[in-house]
Formats: structure tokens, sequence, C-alpha cells
């Protein structure tokens, strides 16, 4: 069957009658078929079973003479046109499609829609015996590859890419918590998740209390005196760096019955396993660490199948969806993350220490640090304590602004993850509109400093800030 190099060799004549691409349905997901509920599960497809055989099937496939659809299937007829019009829409894909499957990386799949050869096809596919796609906002083959490499490295059983990471946080709100439901979240977070569940989520009688990071009594009370639906919280939080005890926090919950979702953004895999330490569902703004290279906005959630389909039918519904050259992207990223993160850690952990020492820094909120409230928890359930550093700079607005101003190595720009150095000051980045007397209210002070650490030279980072901090009176 395999010659050298273990390429397939077996024409489509030679194969046996039984092996078919149209492989049966499994028993557990028939009664998805006949509801029809794959059309909007890409999970549905990964499940179907395959061979050798089926592979080499339809690699012998491709070789044939006969044209294909993009499903691996024969044409019945190929299309001539006698207008030059016709032949600008059809000329040179409907007699075939070029072979893509030895391509080393995943292909970009740029399509919205997928076709069928005729009726009794989209039949066989609607009842789960013929393995494609059908509209794009249900699936697409280069994001399907994304969302399998993502759960790979997060050891979920599912997972969701959709068009950002705000996509994911509200799509995962709006299909997980029902009207009466409740939301426990904490008091340091990404100012738009919070404006969202704290100013549109009651609009829809879902109820929401915010509680400082770890304040397990507040948890507790909570849990007691509400129909608690679910637990989110960032883990690291944005700006603080504050890391919740996850094992202790699911514990509780779980004893009453609400899921726990960590967003894990500024950990990434790497650095924390989420749901190992007892967390039903794990979020990514998979723009910053995942993708890497500040050129993808996308959103990643991974978890429990029943969690995370239910997210999945929501987010079909509304259209979320990544782009495919958006996924290919991610997917690039992706096979980097490690080594990248690996860098971001040890530069980040350098940077802390030394602006730790330095006299114009007031304070550094860094997780690998001792002096940080939550270092004991983030030395239990982190490997590493990530690539983002903040700190106070010794004065005020103005002080502060004269640090940044005069900063030449990073870019002043918010995001966070990439291999370049960004920098910004909450204050002015995030929190103008709030004013002086609110940003204080909700913790953000005037001097902070969010600094997201590239894979620049550590050396060459460092000699920029001490510079820039000579600004400074």
């Amino acid at each position: 069957m395999f010659g050298a190099r273990g390429l397939c060799h077996v024409s489509a004549a030679d194969m046996p009658a039984t092996v078919s691409m149209r492989a049966p349905i499994p028993a557990s997901l028939r009664p998805a078929a006949r509801s029809g509920l794959h059309l909007r599960q890409a999970a549905f497809h990964r499940r179907r079973p395959s061979s050798i055989g089926v592979i080499c099937g339809a690699a012998a496939k491709d070789l044939e003479a006969t044209s294909a659809s993009s499903n691996g299937t024969s044409l019945q007829h190929e299309v001539k046109p006698s207008k030059l019009s016709t032949a600008a829409v059809h000329g040179g894909e409907r007699a075939g499609r070029p072979r893509v499957a030895d391509a080393l990386t995943t292909p970009i799949v740029q399509t919205s829609t997928y076709h069928f050869r005729n009726t009794a096809e989209l039949i066989e596919y609607n009842e789960g015996r013929f393995d494609s796609f059908e509209y794009g906002r249900y699936g697409n083959p280069t994001t399907q590859a994304c969302e399998a490499k993502i759960k790979a490295l997060e050891g979920a059983e599912d997972c969701l890419v959709s068009a950002s990471g705000m996509n994911a946080v509200t799509s995962m709100l709006l299909s997980l918590v029902p009207s009466g439901g409740h939301i426990v979240t904490t008091s340091d977070c990404y100012w738009r998740t919070r404006q969202f569940m704290q100013n549109f989520l009651p609009k829809m009688n879902v109820g929401v209390s915010v509680i400082k990071p770890n304040d397990l009594a507040a948890l507790q009370q909570a849990l007691d005196q509400h129909n608690v639906t679910l637990f989110f919280s960032e883990s690291p939080t944005n700006p603080y760096l504050r890391c919740v005890d996850i094992p202790a926090i699911a514990r509780l919950c779980h004893a009453k019955g609400a899921a726990v979702c960590i967003d894990s953004t500024f950990a990434t895999p790497i650095n924390q396993q989420a749901l190992a330490l007892g967390a039903d569902l794990v979020l990514h703004s998979a723009t910053k660490y995942l993708a890497g290279h500040n050129d993808v906005l996308a959103g990643a959630l991974c978890g429990k199948p029943e969690l995370v389909g239910k997210v999945r039918e929501f987010h079909h519904i509304m259209g979320g969806v990544v782009d495919p050259h958006a996924a290919y992207l991610l997917l690039r990223g992706l096979k980097t993350l490690d080594l990248r993160v690996e860098r971001h850690n040890r530069s980040a952990m350098e940077i802390a220490r030394r602006l730790e020492q330095h006299p114009k820094i007031d304070r550094v909120w860094y997780p690998g640090l001792e002096s940080h409230p939550d270092h004991a928890i983030a030395k239990r359930q982190m490997s590493g304590f990530g690539g983002v550093v903040s700190f106070e700079v010794r004065g005020g607005l103005q002080e502060c602004i004269s640090f940044i101003d005069n900063v030449k190595l990073p870019y002043i720009a918010p995001s966070l993850g990439g291999v370049e150095s960004l920098i910004e000051m909450p204050a002015v980045q995030s929190y103008w509109g709030f004013g002086p007397e609110r940003r204080a209210q909700i913790g953000i002070k005037e001097n902070l400093v969010r600094f997201s650490i590239g894979i620049e030279d550590v050396d060459d980072i460092w000699a920029d800030l001490v510079q820039a901090l000579e600004y400074v009176p």
C-alpha cells in the first residue's frame, strides 16, 4: 500500500468497496445528526472516524484525471463556458482544484460557503454520513485546525475560536448565564469586560457581584445570597496582575452548582493550566500571546463540551466568526508560543527586579516578586509569571507622562503579548474619560504604567527605561 517515504500508491479502483469517505456516524452523535445540530457544531466533524484506508482513498481521488469538487468528490460535468463572463467566474476552478493535502502548513480556506455535488450528498451531510462543511459561520477547516491546537495546549475537551477576545467573553456570558442568573467577578479586570457585565447584563435581568481578588469570604457570601451561575475572573488580572486561587474558588463554586471561567490571557497555557486547576472554562484574547505578533484579532474559549457547545450555538447565531486568514496567522503564532513565553518570562522577571530597586519607582506589580500580594498563589499554580510588568512612577500624572514620552524602544500603544514591547499609562490609554475621581474609585492610579515586555534583548530594554526615568523630576 505504501511506497517510499510512506506515500500511498493505491488507486481509487484498488480500494475495497467497504472503504468510503462517507463513514457511518457514531451512535453517540446520531441524535445531533437527526436534529441537524451538527450543521452548527464544528466539533461534530472532528469526531468522525478515520483510517489509513480513508486517507489513501482521498489521496488517490486527488490524482485521478477526473475533475473534483472542494469536498473531494468527482463532479458529474465539467463547465465549459462559451462566454468570457462565465469563464471569469468558473474558469480554472470547476475542472479541478489544486491538491493541498501535502502542504506543510495548514492552508487558508478562504471561503464563505461550501458546495455539494447533488441533493443526495447534501442529505447525507445533514444526516452525518458525509464529512464536509456547509457555511462559513458554522465552521472552517483552517479555524478548526487552530481550535484543535489550542485545545491540545490547554488540555481541553473542546475549543471555540472567535473574532476577538471580547466576542469570546460576551458570547460566553450571554449564552451561559440566563435571565435571573448571577455572576461574580473581581474588581481588578479589563475595563471593557467589566463595562459589559455591570452596564449591559443588568438590562437582561442578570445580577453582578464584584469582589476583591481572593476574597473567599465575599465569594462565599455571594454564593449564599444569590443564585450564582458563573464566577469569572482574569488570572493574572489587568492591570495589577492579581492571581486568584483557582482550586479554592472552584471548590466553593462547584459546591453551589456555579461554573468557573478563568481568563488566562496574561498567563497563557504555557504558564498556567486553569482547567487542570479546577476551572470549567478558560478564555483567551488570542490577539495577545497566542498570536504573538500584534497582527491578529481573535478570541478562544476552551473547556467542557457541554459548556463550550452552548456558547458555540450562540456564536453561530450571532456570527462573531474569525476570518480564515486571521485563523492561519493565529495558527502560525501558536507554533512559537512556548519559545516566546519563555523569553517574555525571563525578561519580565529581570526587569521587575531591577525596577523594584530603582529610586524613581514607587512600586512594582509582578507576581514573580515576593512583594506582590499574590506571589504565593502564583508560585503554586503558575510555571512562569508572564511578560507584563506594571509599576508606579514616583510622582503623579505629569511625572509619569515625562517618563512615557521619553521611552524610545517600546511603542506607546494598547494591547500586550506581542514580540514588540508596548507601554501605556492606563489612566490615559483606557480610563481617561473616567476622570480623576472615578479612576481613583476603581483603583487606577495616575502614575501607573503597564509594560508588556517583548522579545528584545533585556539589556536594551533596561537601558531605555533607565534613560527615560532620568526625565522624572
